[in-house]
C-alpha cells in the first residue's frame, strides 16, 4: 500500500523532516516513544535501507515503509 503524506518541517531546512517525527506524522503510532521503539527495533525502512537512526533527515522523494505500509515524502 502507498500512501503519500505532507508534512510540516521540523527544522530550519524547510526540506526536510526527521524520520522519528514523520512517522508520527503518518498516523501509524499515536506517540514519539512508539516511533523511536520502531526505528531502533529495525522495523524501519528508508529507501529500502533499514534505518535505526530516528533523527535521520528525510527530505522530498524519500520512501518510508513502517509496519508494512510505505510512505513516500512529499513537499506541502
Amino acid at each position: 500500500m502507498n500512501q503519500d503524506v505532507s508534512n510540516e518541517p521540523s527544522t530550519d531546512d524547510e526540506d526536510s523532516i526527521r524520520l522519528d517525527n514523520f512517522i508520527k506524522l503518518t498516523g501509524v503510532v499515536g506517540t514519539g516513544g512508539q516511533a523511536k521503539m520502531l526505528i531502533q527495533n529495525g522495523e524501519v525502512t528508508v529507501n529500502g535501507e533499514v534505518e535505526t537512526r530516528r533523527r535521520k533527515k528525510l527530505t522530498i522523494g524519500d520512501e518510508i515503509e513502517v509496519l508494512g505500509e510505505v510512505f513516500r515524502v512529499e513537499q506541502d
